[in-house]
């Protein structure tokens, strides 16, 4: 397979040749995952705990038409479903717990986790829709390809 170097990653076909510029994937995704916009890392990306903005307040680019859909829960149930089994398997075999016990803590933990990381991994997502020109993140140009 033939790549090319760009900065420190190892790139092949796609975006690299569309003509488009490149956009900073892990930028647009660590500005999303806070809560930025995607493009300029000022604006709020959020208008409501799961709601994007329909577009940025500084820079102008448009959100509304991002389509993170499932992918962040789905995400999210992973993430937190490996901290929570890992951490009540490790318990398991440590202590003596009753049942009663672990449903106090592993619920509310896995309640908490979820809500917490809900957001930020939709930023996330959204963030690499921008990076990657996808669901019209691309222009009047990508909306007819």
């Amino acid at each position: 397979m033939s790549g090319h170097l760009f900065g420190n990653e190892e790139v092949f076909g796609g975006e690299n040749h569309s003509g488009r510029p490149p956009r900073p994937l892990r930028e647009a995704m660590k500005r999303g995952f806070f809560g930025k916009c995607p493009h300029c890392g000022q604006g709020k990306l959020f208008r409501a705990f799961a709601k994007t903005v329909d577009h940025c307040s500084v820079c102008g680019e448009e959100m509304s038409h991002h389509r993170a859909d499932d992918l962040p829960a789905y995400l999210v149930i992973t993430i937190v479903g490996h901290i929570v089994l890992g951490a009540f398997l490790s318990v398991e075999l440590l202590t003596e717990w009753t049942s009663w016990q672990h449903l106090a803590l592993w619920i509310p933990l896995t309640i908490i986790l979820s809500i917490l990381l809900l957001q930020p991994v939709k930023g996330a997502v959204v963030g690499l829709q921008w990076a990657n020109y996808m669901h019209g993140f691309g222009g009047k140009d990508a909306m007819e390809v």
